[in-house]
């Protein structure tokens, strides 16, 4: 007899008992705070099968092949609408509406200031959120399957766009911890704003391409794994930085999750899937863990293309020595976060953590020293900026950042 068909991708919970074993750290974390939920772990491999509805209906209105029919969406419409507001747009048709109403609708628990304090606590931050952004969230999430194989599909992290890929994430990352940054006029807003569009035009795409096995994977970008990125954005960023010997109080940790609340929900991410303490999204983060499936043919190449990818960083000077530098120290980190069977998994050469020891002296300095006064955040303040300034330009070159470029229509 054949087996009624399920509703959850077959990724899904696929080698739970080898996620128990990873996970052990944030199980620790969360010792006392009850139980794995089946209910919760259900309704993740439900939402790998959903899409952001919203934004999808945009991004068919945008693709239709009927150019007279008065409901297309072009993308000059869209960029009218994210620039100057709907209102701006002539009989802006209903999948534009629709979704503007969704987005400039400000949510009655967002407080500007605590966002901006949130953004404050991010560039405090500094060289830190880089690293722990790209070692253990990035890298790190290509151990597991699904998502990677988008990447692959996309183009979006292999041979020469690696650098330039990672480096306009890193660059939208930045824009929405700017001050304002996340109001309606901010940069940070219609960068979020564009790049929702972005995931629900790759989406669409992948979904008819008749090359992405929804079976296997659930939808290209679906609603389980957005929020899943979001929680490498705002706890997996706050546990990596304290690996990293940084002090975070609890009123930072409370400003930088309500500053990614506000970036989630701009992004599509589920109301219920939205936290405002770092232990609740560690709980739900733990319930995602188990419910991956490790392992795949996309992680490792994803990986080796972002360390080949140091080796085209833009340094003005002894950039043959610095490159390689910037290589080894990328090697050295991954082998702390990921440990040596994470850099097997992943196809990496094992390294010693030579990096991290002077991070975590220094480390102590900037965060439990000079960070308990004021004038010492506000000195780790400037310097975070600085590092950001040049972070870009060693990624960018001279090349003008464009984070999520959308084809013209």
């Amino acid at each position: 007899m054949t087996a009624p068909p399920t509703p959850y991708p077959r990724r899904f919970r696929e080698t739970e008992s080898l996620n128990r074993r990873l996970g052990r750290p944030l199980r620790m974390l969360l010792w006392g705070r009850g139980g794995v939920d089946p209910d919760l772990l259900a309704s993740i491999g439900e939402r790998l099968m959903a899409r952001d509805e919203i934004a999808a209906a945009l991004a068919s209105a945008m693709r239709t092949s009927d150019t007279a029919d008065p409901e297309r969406v072009s993308m000059r419409q869209f960029r009218r609408a994210l620039a100057d507001g709907i209102d701006a747009v002539p009989s802006a048709p209903r999948a534009l509406r629709d979704f503007f109403a969704a987005v400039d609708a400000v949510p009655a628990w967002v407080d500007f200031d605590l966002v901006n304090e949130g953004g404050r606590v991010a560039r405090r931050f500094g060289r830190n959120s880089a690293d722990v952004m790209l070692q253990l969230a990035l890298i790190g999430s290509y151990r597991f399957d699904g998502p990677p194989n988008l990447l692959v599909e996309t183009g979006g992290l292999t041979g020469g766009s690696a650098l330039r890929r990672i480096a306009e994430t890193q660059q939208w990352a930045t824009a929405v911890t700017g001050h304002d940054a996340m109001r309606r006029d901010g940069q940070g807003f219609r960068l979020t704003v564009h790049v929702r569009l972005m995931h629900a035009l790759v989406n669409h795409a992948a979904e008819r391409n008749g090359r992405w096995d929804t079976g296997r994977w659930g939808l290209p970008v679906n609603r389980s794994d957005l929020a899943a990125t979001l929680g490498l954005f705002n706890a997996v960023q706050l546990l990596g930085v304290r690996l990293l010997g940084v002090r975070v109080t609890r009123a930072e940790s409370r400003a930088l999750m309500h500053l990614w609340k506000y970036v989630g929900h701009l992004m599509g991410v589920d109301e219920d899937w939205l936290f405002d303490r770092e232990l609740a999204q560690h709980r739900f983060n733990y319930h995602l863990l188990l419910t991956q499936s490790y392992g795949g043919t996309a992680g490792p190449p994803l990986a080796g293309a972002l360390v080949a990818a140091q080796g085209s960083l833009h340094f003005t000077r002894f950039a043959r020595v610095r490159r390689a530098h910037a290589r080894a120290r990328l090697l050295s980190m991954l082998r702390y976060f990921l440990g040596r069977r994470g850099m097997r998994d992943l196809g990496l050469p094992d390294s010693l953590p030579w990096a991290v020891p002077p991070l975590l002296a220094a480390n102590l300095l900037r965060y439990h020293v000079l960070g308990r006064t004021a004038a010492g955040r506000a000195y780790l303040l400037r310097s975070g900026d600085r590092f950001i300034r040049r972070h870009l330009r060693r990624h960018f070159g001279e090349q003008a950042p464009d984070v999520g470029t959308l084809p013209p229509g």
